[in-house]
């Protein structure tokens, strides 16, 4: 088992440029300390240098700490059903407090539009992205909420909020 009764895991997966660092950002701006972001493309990218492997250490093994720890998490990535999916129902169903899935679902052409303005446009072509997109890359069981590219970023943080009962809860004093 891990976290507790009290801690809150929140797991917000989709495409690239689908929203998901943003949204994450701003959940750990509007919930102030003890909400740790652990996310995919940091993780594995920069603090392990791993390859995207089914069964990889790099979600799981950062989110249980910090559930154990006392934080509250939001894990984000692209995080593929069938590279995570396993990894993250073990996560879900060993999570002693309440466990929330969201899975923002965008078209191509919107993730398209949204790549060109980020700072790494010039280095991920158009049929890079194309490679990786995978649409309603659902988990298994129902697990997700689905939330549609017509959910602006402070409504989407809004929403993820109060389900999660985030909004209720204090910050830490960390």
């Amino acid at each position: 088992m891990v976290g507790t009764e009290e801690t809150r895991l929140v797991v917000l997966r989709g495409n690239s440029a689908s929203g998901k660092s943003s949204v994450a950002a701003g959940l750990r701006e509007r919930f102030g300390r003890g909400l740790a972001l652990v996310g995919q493309d940091n993780l594995r990218r920069i603090v392990l240098r791993e390859r995207d492997r089914p069964g990889a250490a790099n979600i799981g093994l950062t989110a249980r700490y910090a559930l154990d720890a006392g934080y509250h998490v939001v894990v984000e990535g692209i995080l593929y059903a069938d590279h995570y999916g396993d990894m993250l129902a073990r996560l879900r169903a060993d999570h002693r407090g309440q466990t929330h899935g969201y899975y923002l679902d965008v078209p191509f052409e919107e993730t398209l539009a949204r790549h060109a303005t980020k700072p790494i446009a010039d280095d991920v072509d158009e049929t890079r992205l194309r490679d990786w997109y995978r649409p309603r890359d659902l988990l298994p069981g129902g697990v997700e909420t689905v939330i549609g590219a017509d959910s602006v970023l402070q409504e989407t943080i809004d929403r993820i909020m109060l389900d999660t009962g985030l909004a209720r809860l204090p910050a830490l004093d960390r």
